[in-house]
């Protein structure tokens, strides 16, 4: 995968002059080549490679990081690395069985690794003798015998190529370190003379192709991108994602291993994740993520309008580890139960939920909304709060029991059953008429005083500021315009004085203002050496004279502004 998520959000600026098919598409081609991502919500990634013969361990040792890293991580020269073909033998590869066992799990789509950093062509490739076919005893084809079962089985097709890192063809180090005299040599020319006729070989000899995953656009400018942008119309209506370099955007954001906080409204997007700790197969890994954290992962992010990719990585037989597979198996029997709230839904039109997530699909009259209850209300009853529209009627999802409601001014309670249908994540159908009205739950100080202000609650108001991480990590990043800024509401219960202290971090010092009422606190943010390196700042004290509705705002002061991330904001009463 990625040096880092940085390194990903690279190719995230604007497009330029552009060479690629999609320059001129009108938002309706846009939505009509995009239905079949946006409808599939689940799909299954494929590390695989010569990596997986060291699995993880080289001259004896256990190498740090992800397994498809180890020759970079481990600096092994070309030589040494490229006898590892000649132990890459996967006989128990069936492409049937992993094409079947996708299906099975309830993905739509697969994106396996045409060629990593390592440069190995996992087809073969004419361009280049460092492929499957050529340099090992397997002597087959992967991808043509995958490219059949997904056919046979109607599950779309996609790859993974790594344009800007070659570790194993001269020119190709350059972006991604260089610790071989073997790997001298221009990046542009090993552009042109490996990665655009392999590219061109991977969408002309495999049949349909629905979507391609650039990786890592270390140096690589637009002249550069635009050597492989125009090899995308040998696929008309592919996809391909934010990772080519060259300043342009492509179709889909790709967080790498987290649920961002509320998504990318605006664009598609898709989290791609491991089960364990590695991407590529290393023998030592066994920390395994549980049955539980993937789904209600899936469930996030449909709920936020994504897609989960979610990556096996076979070993050098051609063997998808058992953890793995018990693990799809059990994804596979949920969505049985519960895949109509997952595929071809929308966003959550909910801010927050107390108990889980929402999906929802609109229909001509109303809404069904899906509700996924991940903590079962034990009082047994279910509040959807802020929902004002007419209640149609509600359900279980499985089994179809019918649940009684009752609206309120707060929202809508449903009478659910005591114990929950499914340990995991149980869905309760609920169907609204005409167009969704909700308000918003209003933040609401502690009989104690203390309130902590969240990013996922702010108003945010300009051009640029948004909600980065996932909902564990959450921060209010990219807030490079200094004529961005926020604001929280909150009912306040307990008049009196309050010490306001934030979390921020950044890489220079920075001048906010923050005020309440006519209230106005100047604060200079210290320089933390990251965006990720938090430190506590004391921001003063304000007082709040009576209960009711308070504001709090937080901008830049211009001539003093350099860009932070923020991650909370609490007050605590003075006398505290």
């Amino acid at each position: 995968m990625s040096l880092t998520i940085a390194l990903a959000m690279l190719s995230l600026t604007q497009v330029g002059p552009s060479a690629s098919p999609y320059a001129n598409e009108t938002p309706a081609q846009h939505d009509k080549r995009m239905k079949w991502f946006r409808e599939a919500r689940f799909g299954m990634f494929i590390h695989w490679g010569v990596y997986s013969v060291p699995a993880g361990t080289y001259e004896g040792k256990r190498i740090p990081w992800i397994g498809e890293w180890i020759m970079h991580q481990a600096k092994i020269p070309m030589a040494t690395y490229q006898a590892y073909a000649k132990e890459f033998n996967p006989t128990k590869y069936d492409a049937d069985a992993w094409v079947k066992l996708a299906k099975e799990a309830g993905m739509k789509y697969i994106v396996i690794t045409s060629k990593h950093h390592d440069g190995f062509a996992m087809f073969n490739s004419k361009a280049s003798d460092w492929n499957i076919v050529s340099a090992t005893p397997f002597k087959r084809d992967p991808l043509k015998e995958l490219a059949a079962a997904c056919k046979k089985y109607g599950v779309k097709l996609g790859f993974y190529y790594s344009q800007a890192q070659d570790w194993n063809h001269p020119g190709g180090a350059a972006a991604g370190g260089h610790w071989d005299k073997a790997q001298d040599g221009d990046m542009t020319e090993y552009i042109k003379n490996v990665a655009v006729p392999q590219v061109k070989e991977i969408l002309s000899n495999y049949g349909p192709v629905a979507c391609l995953w650039w990786d890592t656009p270390v140096d690589m400018t637009k002249k550069r991108a635009d050597l492989l942008l125009p090899l995308l119309k040998l696929q008309p209506g592919i996809i391909f994602n934010n990772r080519l370099g060259g300043d342009y955007r492509g179709d889909t954001e790709t967080p790498e291993q987290f649920i961002p906080a509320t998504g990318y409204p605006g664009r598609d997007w898709e989290t791609c994740m491991t089960m364990n700790d590695t991407w590529g197969y290393k023998s030592f890994d066994n920390n395994w993520k549980s049955t539980e954290m993937l789904i209600r992962n899936l469930v996030d992010i449909a709920s936020k309008g994504g897609n989960y990719l979610l990556n096996v990585g076979p070993n050098s037989l051609g063997e998808i580890p058992a953890p793995s597979v018990e693990r799809l198996h059990a994804i596979g029997a949920w969505m049985k139960r519960n895949g109509r709230a997952i595929y071809a839904t929308s966003p959550s039109p909910f801010k927050r939920l107390p108990w889980g997530r929402c999906t929802r699909v609109t229909g001509k009259s109303g809404s069904t909304l899906y509700l996924h209850v991940f903590d079962w209300p034990r009082d047994g009853k279910l509040m959807v709060p802020g929902l004002l529209n007419e209640v149609e009627g509600a359900s279980l999802m499985v089994g179809g029991k019918k649940l009684a409601t009752a609206r309120s001014a707060d929202g809508v309670t449903i009478s659910i059953p005591p114990t929950a249908p499914d340990a995991i994540s149980s869905t309760i159908v609920l169907k609204v008429k005409g167009d969704l009205k909700i308000t918003a739950p209003v933040l609401q100080q502690s009989a104690s005083g203390d309130l902590t202000l969240s990013p996922s609650e702010a108003d945010l108001h300009g051009s640029e500021i948004s909600v980065e991480g996932d909902a564990k990590n959450e921060n209010i990043g990219f807030w490079t315009n200094p004529k961005d800024w926020l604001e929280w509401t909150f009912r306040a219960v307990r008049p009196g004085k309050y010490a306001l202290s934030a979390e921020m971090a950044g890489y220079a010092n920075s001048k906010v203002t923050v005020s309440v009422g006519s209230q106005k606190l100047e604060v200079i943010t210290p320089a933390t050496g990251s965006y990720s390196t938090y430190r506590r700042v004391e921001m003063g004290a304000i007082e709040i004279s009576a209960a009711g509705k308070v504001t709090i705002s937080v901008r830049p002061v211009a001539n003093g502004w350099q860009p932070v991330n923020l991650r909370a904001i609490k007050l605590v009463p003075a006398d505290k």
